[in-house]
């Protein structure tokens, strides 16, 4: 799905759900991510996998998205895992201190691993 600068496809991982970002998330595209999340969520998927390889820009927004959904997911026991962040991306979410709320790896194989 395309909109507004950012495209997310959801694909099918070892029976996990990963979710691939390209472009930017931000106040005009998190929703758009909301959605499709709360459709995996309602689908009962509570271990999903962000793939952040191609996300260009991550504004206040599109954060407290991920903590929103990061917090929904431990409340019914299970995880949000973030990975292949840049440079940029890591530095916005270093500077608002999320990194130690986050569950960030370097790549899919580790996130997969921390299962």
């Amino acid at each position: 799905r395309m909109s507004m600068g950012i495209n997310v496809i959801v694909d099918d991982v070892a029976g996990y759900k990963v979710v691939r970002l390209e472009g930017k998330l931000d106040a005009t595209s998190s929703p758009m991510l909301e959605d499709q999340l709360s459709e995996l969520l309602g689908e009962k998927h509570h271990h999903l996998f962000i793939d952040f390889t191609r996300l260009e820009y991550l504004s206040s927004a599109g954060m407290r998205l991920l903590l929103s959904t990061t917090k929904k997911l431990k409340s019914e026991g299970g995880k949000l895992s973030l990975f292949a962040i840049n440079d940029e991306v890591m530095e916005i979410i270093d500077m608002a201190g999320f990194e130690k709320i986050l569950f960030i790896y370097s790549n899919e194989e580790e996130a997969m691993k921390a299962m």
